[in-house]
């Protein structure tokens, strides 16, 4: 137990952090009906955390690197199993996203520290077992997370999905303190608190105008304000970055042409396979009336077949280019999401069961490789920055995907029911968005016609983006050897130890 106590500490505390991001798709609609929310917010509950997460990890590492990572990992997981109590208590959707916010600022103290932590506790091959062990725990909260979040919603209610983590914070809580020791980096090092802001603003404001207007339109003066704001703070960040003596992103390494497909395509890979997900989930349950738990079950052959592949992967494709890697999977991810473009007014859930499987192919190969194809573009002095830049760029992309696929379909579906002579068709949209149809069976009709071509639209998007994402990554990227090449001894500066 002692040995392997610290893996157990860090990887229980990623199946929670993760397992949240999946956990709450297939509860929105019982929280919509509970709480009597709209879609957008609940486009809020996803996105508040993917963007918390986003915004806080490249800041988050620098500072465990300061004031200890194991501190910074405690607090973390503190912060989140504190919120996830708030989430579960909350008594209506402002509260529930504004815990999701906390959540996501504890899960990024987390998820910052992970690594780091492990690269200190083990050396040689207890190292790679220990990689190994955490990346497939961290593939398995994403095939769990809808199952697990449909038997709490449908035998217990939605508000369990968030109280679980309770029991299973005091345990990571406990084992953390016990078998987890201090290391720090580079002590002498300053937080990027301005550009950690601005990115923030950036971020926060981008996706804001994106989800608004998918609920008042684009003629909003919300929206365009938003998108100005968004522009102002990616300036102030490029000039902030530019400028600092210790920035957040090394604003230089985006002219390495490697460095930069590998961002995009783990954007790219984030929107394009999950960025429709809650839409479907909301179509099984809200038109075709199926449980929670059967919702999970439905979406979760992507998952099962990315864990699998990914699996199978390290072994099989072993000296393989990354560029091929990810750029392959993200080609199998557009195809997949393409096919899931056959979904119509008469299709039942199995029209979804081609796409899933040919999506979770590609990401079982592109999503493992990311990490250390990014690291090997990089001096190792970058590994940390590298790697942190990777992982804000994917929840960025969850985040954008959730909000641009909630604008497509609405104003598709907002299209259809005005042409099927319906009354004040936006706010119908809305309301079908949420898993609410049209009374009557004419109107019944028009919203099971309206969502299948919103859901159509949407994922033809996300389809089309993975296709362009994977053709430029593999023009891009450059990287020699195998994905998996980039040194995990690299990969983790090797820390000072203090005494527990």
């Amino acid at each position: 137990m002692r040995k392997w106590g610290p893996l157990i500490a860090v990887s229980l505390g990623a199946f929670m952090l993760l397992i949240d991001t999946t956990i709450v798709i297939v509860a929105l609609p019982e929280i919509g009906r509970a709480n009597g929310s709209s879609y957008a917010d609940l486009q809020w509950v996803m996105d508040g955390y993917a963007l918390a997460l986003a915004a806080l990890l490249l800041g988050a590492g620098a500072l465990a690197d300061i004031v200890g990572r194991k501190r910074v990992y405690l607090v973390g997981l503190v912060l989140f199993t504190a919120a996830s109590l708030l989430c579960g208590l909350a008594p209506g959707t402002g509260t529930l996203v504004g815990a999701r916010v906390l959540q996501g600022v504890g899960g990024a103290a987390m998820l910052a520290t992970a690594i780091a932590l492990l690269g200190d506790a083990y050396q040689g091959r207890d190292r790679g077992i220990a990689f190994g062990v955490w990346g497939a725990v961290s593939g398995a909260s994403a095939a769990l997370g809808p199952i697990l979040g449909g038997l709490l919603t449908e035998h217990v209610g939605w508000r369990a999905i968030f109280l679980v983590n309770l029991p299973a914070g005091a345990v990571t809580l406990f084992l953390a303190g016990r078998m987890l020791r201090e290391s720090y980096g580079k002590r002498d090092a300053r937080v990027d608190v301005p550009g950690a802001a601005a990115f923030t603003v950036a971020a926060g404001a981008a996706t804001y105008a994106l989800i608004r207007a998918g609920g008042h339109g684009w003629s909003d003066r919300g929206v365009w304000a938003a998108v100005a704001a968004s522009a102002l703070a990616v300036v102030a960040f490029c000039v902030v970055e530019s400028r600092s003596a210790a920035p957040m992103l090394d604003l230089r390494l985006l002219a390495n042409r490697s460095f930069t497909g590998i961002l995009v395509g783990g954007m790219a890979m984030q929107f394009a396979a999950f960025g429709w997900v809650a839409l479907a989930s909301v179509w099984l349950q809200g038109v075709l009336d199926h449980g929670a738990v059967q919702a999970g079950l439905m979406l979760s052959p992507l998952a099962v077949v990315a864990f699998v592949v990914s699996a199978l992967s390290g072994r099989l494709l072993h000296g393989v280019s990354p560029r091929w890697i990810i750029g392959g999977g993200l080609l199998f991810i557009g195809a997949g999401v393409l096919l899931l473009s056959r979904v119509d007014a008469g299709s039942d859930w199995t029209a979804l069961v081609p796409g899933l499987l040919v999506t979770g192919i590609g990401v079982g190969l592109g999503a493992p490789s990311l990490a250390g194809a990014v690291l090997g573009t990089v001096p190792p002095a970058q590994a940390g920055m590298a790697g942190g830049a990777v992982n804000t760029f994917r929840q960025l992309g969850f985040a954008f995907g959730v909000a641009v696929t909630g604008v497509l379909f609405r104003d598709k579906a907002e299209s259809m029911l005005d042409g099927a002579g319906l009354a004040r068709p936006g706010a119908a949209a809305e309301a079908l968005a949420g898993g609410r149809v049209a009374p009557g069976a004419a109107g019944r009709a028009a919203s099971e016609s309206a969502f299948a071509s919103g859901l159509d639209t949407a994922v033809t998007v996300c389809g089309l983006v993975g296709l362009a994402a994977g053709v430029l990554v593999i023009l891009l990227v450059r990287t020699s050897g195998p994905a998996a090449a980039a040194p995990r001894e690299a990969a983790v500066e090797r820390p000072r130890v203090a005494a527990n």
